[in-house]
């Protein structure tokens, strides 16, 4: 596995698969991954606004989320082929939260056509050590709707451990959702502050 990443970007690949910080360029491809990707990830995600599927609207978003990367506050990460270049889905790192808590949240989306090719478990298992090795994240958590089955095959397949129920969790295409909640312990961690 290829590792680049640094504090402020993430860039890893394991195989032909890139797990990479999205860049203010990418604003075209992001938008178009959503619009191919609308009906699909309809069930999965809140309801969007127009903007959300115009290049435009990344184009603005990319900006914001480009200062979080700078400050170490949260990380939006595109998967990639690296063969076709071809946007494969998307995986936020956010919530980030240090001393005492070093923790942050996990969400993600795969494209359609990408489904069931182990796309998401690769991508997944690079920023988890992104945030363990690079972050110093001492848990990652996840939260995923209970008849979502292979969510919970992916996270389960990565150690994530259920650690609760939480009723009403997220409002998801209009509607107020259940999520299971999980987590993932670093079991390396380590205090790097200077005491």
């Amino acid at each position: 596995m290829e590792d680049l990443s640094t504090p402020e970007r993430v860039y890893m690949r394991d195989g032909n698969l890139i797990l990479r910080t999205a860049e203010i360029e990418d604003a075209s491809m992001i938008s178009e991954y959503f619009q191919i990707n609308k009906e699909h990830l309809k069930a999965w995600e809140p309801t969007r606004e127009e903007a959300f599927f115009k290049r435009e609207g990344w184009a603005q978003r990319l900006i914001k989320l480009s200062e979080l990367h700078k400050m170490g506050l949260g990380y939006y990460c595109l998967l990639i082929n690296a063969d076709s270049n071809e946007m494969l889905g998307t995986i936020s790192l956010g919530n980030l939260s240090r001393f005492p808590f070093y923790a942050c949240s996990v969400g993600y989306s795969l494209a359609e056509r990408a489904q069931g090719q182990g796309y998401m478990r690769r991508g997944l298992r690079m920023a988890k050590d992104y945030m363990f090795n690079v972050q110093n994240m001492h848990r990652l958590i996840a939260t995923y709707m209970p008849h979502n089955e292979r969510s919970a095959g992916v996270l389960a397949h990565l150690g994530f451990v259920r650690e609760g129920f939480a009723k009403d969790y997220l409002q998801i295409n209009g509607k107020w959702e259940d999520h299971i909640l999980t987590a993932l312990v670093n079991p390396n961690w380590q205090d790097k502050r200077v005491l």
